[in-house]
């Protein structure tokens, strides 16, 4: 018999806890998967530093997790789905029934739950465990030329993929990204994947900055200073800082007619950035929240070895050990996308 599985565990800000959990019991479209890889997302670290979010408040406790990869262990009882065996990523969203009468048909703004998410009550439990069950649905079949530790980061670069998508074709332009977090440093990849012909990137520290370089940007800006914003004059910009001031450099960067992809999100509240200046240059201001079918892009990219995303790889550590590999996670001065590793990967 397996031994009874394990899950992180988060109960309040700064409890994070390594604890059993009931075997997983599917329903009858749901297969059980046996975890590998989990990625800690910056909600992860959100809900261990502040118990929140943004507007999502823990208020019971809760598995994280969302950007996770494994192998499927039991098939789906009806039929639906992967066969035992296959290697999969993860779709964790669940989208809200009526998303399809949404005016603009975009299924991760028209609600629904989110795996590791508090934003309802009761929460949606994640996925950072050994086992689970998921609906098929949410599965995608990774193909055998798709490394399974890179695949981990399938979840983030859709989230870059679709920040990508709502500026459109980006070929031959020249683009800025600000904040080279893990979204950051995985849009560049994005970028240079879609045909960008320079790409510039700013960021606080010199750890993002190197991976950045490795990744495919051009120049590399340390806090740079009001002439060096003024000097960019990007087509298109992906702000990912997260920050009043990285989305003010934004806007002071972007070229007359330019883009803007808002993919970081900022604190709730007003915001001191130069909207008039915005205004003047006929910026296009595009918010970018989660994303669509854009997992299934990313995926094909990577098989196809369009997409190059392993750089951004900084950590891979035990899943018994999650308090640490958070603490780490949580300093960009050391790393960029840590990895809990809760399984084997199949050989």
């Amino acid at each position: 018999m397996a031994a009874v599985p394990h899950a992180i565990v988060i109960h309040a800000a700064g409890d994070l806890r390594v604890e059993e959990i009931a075997e997983p019991l599917p329903a009858s479209d749901e297969a059980v998967i046996d975890i590998v890889y989990g990625g800690i997302c910056g909600s992860d670290l959100h809900y261990w530093t502040h118990g929140a979010a943004g507007e999502s408040i823990l208020r019971a406790p809760m598995v994280l997790g969302h950007e996770v990869v494994g192998v499927v262990s039991r098939a789906a009882a009806d039929g639906s789905g992967p066969w035992e065996g296959t290697r999969v990523a993860v779709h964790p969203a669940t989208p809200a029934t009526e998303y399809v009468r949404h005016p603009a048909h975009r299924p991760n703004i028209a609600g629904g739950g989110y795996l590791g998410s508090a934003a309802r009550f009761p929460h949606r439990d994640g996925a950072f465990a050994q086992r689970v069950a998921m609906p098929t649905g949410m599965l995608r079949a990774l193909p055998e030329t798709v490394d399974l530790q890179e695949a981990a980061l399938i979840e983030p670069a859709s989230v870059a993929w679709h920040a990508v998508n709502r500026i459109g074709d980006v070929t031959d332009l020249s683009a800025l990204v600000v904040g080279c977090g893990p979204i950051g440093l995985l849009a560049i990849a994005v970028l240079r994947a879609r045909g960008v012909r320079h790409i510039t990137a700013i960021d606080l520290h010199d750890r993002p900055l190197k991976v950045a370089k490795e990744l495919g940007a051009d120049v590399l800006l340390k806090q740079p200073d009001e002439a060096d914003v003024s000097a960019i004059d990007a087509d298109v910009v992906v702000e990912s800082s997260g920050s009043h001031r990285g989305l003010d450099t934004a806007i002071r960067a972007a070229t007359r007619g330019g883009a803007v992809a808002m993919v970081g999100l900022l604190p709730s509240g007003p915001q001191p950035v130069q909207v008039a200046l915005a205004i003047a240059k006929e910026l296009d201001l595009l918010g970018s929240f989660r994303f669509n079918d854009e997992i299934d892009e990313v995926i094909e990219a990577l098989a196809q070895k369009r997409l190059r995303i392993a750089p951004v790889i900084s950590h891979v550590e035990p899943w018994r050990s999650a308090e640490a590999a958070f603490a780490i996670a949580a300093d960009p001065t050391q790393s960029s996308k840590v990895l809990l590793k809760f399984g084997r990967a199949p050989s």
